[in-house]
């Protein structure tokens, strides 16, 4: 029988909503952070940057309504090699409690397919396929 593990290539990502985005942007890059992937505007507060530092991505992005305090890491994401196939996988056992579908966005070079569901602590769980 095939666990996550067959599926899971690493942590993708940790998202972290900001109202501050040129403030924890600055924070990152100071911690030695690079910028590897940003977009959006700033009309219309919807900005993304993607910074790395060795192997650890994290994502900032715009959000008016986030928490801004201890706790306050939105979602994190795995890295997976066959979107499809985890879909399945995690319908099949019932934990697709947000009822999601998978979505594409135009990210990085050919872009990225994901969905996300919920763990018991309200956490979100973002799978992850870089294309």
């Amino acid at each position: 029988m095939m666990d996550m593990s067959s599926y899971a290539t690493g942590l993708a990502h940790i998202g972290i909503p900001t109202t501050e985005f040129e403030d924890t942007a600055l924070f990152y890059t100071e911690l030695g952070f690079e910028t590897i992937y940003a977009c959006g505007s700033i009309s219309d507060h919807s900005r993304v940057c993607f910074m790395r530092l060795g192997d650890l991505t994290v994502e900032i992005y715009e959000e008016e309504s986030c928490a801004m305090c201890t706790g306050g890491i939105e979602h994190f994401a795995i890295n997976v090699h066959d979107i499809e196939e985890v879909f399945g996988f995690i319908n099949k056992r019932g934990l697709n409690n947000t009822d999601d579908e998978i979505h594409f966005l135009p990210y990085f070079e050919n872009g990225v397919r994901y969905f996300t569901i919920e763990g018991p602590n309200k956490e979100k769980v973002e799978f992850n396929q870089y294309l």
